[in-house]
């Protein structure tokens, strides 16, 4: 027979283990109202990262210092941080969420360099997919498509190519998205709206391209001059060629 006192020991136990367990989800509960830590993820460009989880943790650590472990979720200034992270200039977009353990998730997506403008005074900006100018990363250097000359500075100040010369993200596009083309054409050299010249990563021929309009038109009539003009004439027979007025090739 159980004792009197063994009872009394077995329901201390049981009372102790019960209080235990329940301190213990009361600690769990409080746990996952509080903030624990950030995780970064970052998605890449073609396999390169011009903005990295440590800057991303400095640029946090301190615009955010009382973001620690700890603070409730409720006190974690979400909207602040995509705000201040937006500020960026190769951060693209930010998503962030509370997970179930208090953990601050960062989902970012960086600007895609899609050309340069080089500057012989003054630093290089990148050009992104959307057509915004950024300056260049410390970082990291993509091989893109060059811009230079005086109108493509006067773009670079302005930040956004789009908004004042939409034509020219179409040929940059152009450009790029073609395989043949994309590894032919190596600069632009942008004088005006209507004063556009191409140079090559073979052949020493500048190619007059005017403006940037009928940038299909053009580019079937500088294929022609590959195929059926240097191939009699050879590659050092001109020095220019002009595909500026419609359905003519000049070679000089």
């Amino acid at each position: 027979m159980i004792t009197a006192n063994v009872k009394k020991i077995l329901a201390f136990v049981v009372l102790t283990l019960v209080l235990v367990g329940f301190i213990g989800f009361v600690e769990k509960q409080t746990l996952y109202k509080t903030f624990q830590g950030t995780e970064i993820n970052i998605e890449g460009v073609s396999g390169v990262y011009f903005v990295e989880d440590a800057e991303i943790a400095r640029i946090l650590s301190q615009a955010f210092p009382d973001l620690k472990p700890g603070l409730m979720l409720e006190e974690v200034p979400m909207k602040d941080i995509e705000t201040r992270l937006l500020g960026h200039p190769f951060v693209k977009s930010v998503q962030a969420m509370i997970g179930q353990k208090g953990i601050l998730n960062l989902k970012i997506s960086q600007h895609q360099p899609i050309a340069r403008i080089a500057q012989p005074i003054g630093a290089d900006g990148y050009i992104t997919t959307e057509g915004k100018v950024i300056p260049t990363s410390t970082s990291y250097t993509s091989r893109v498509l060059i811009l230079e000359g005086d109108y493509a500075e006067m773009l670079m100040d302005k930040g956004d190519i789009k908004a004042d010369m939409p034509e020219l993200m179409d040929l940059i596009t152009f450009i790029t998205e073609d395989e043949f083309w994309n590894a032919q054409i190596t600069e632009l050299e942008v004088n005006s709206k209507d004063n556009i010249r191409l140079f090559q990563q073979v052949g020493r021929q500048i190619i007059e391209f005017g403006d940037a309009h009928d940038i299909a038109n053009k580019f079937d009539r500088i294929a022609v001059f590959y195929k059926e003009i240097l191939p009699r004439k050879g590659w050092n027979a001109y020095d220019r060629v002009s595909v500026k007025f419609k359905d003519q090739i000049v070679c000089e």
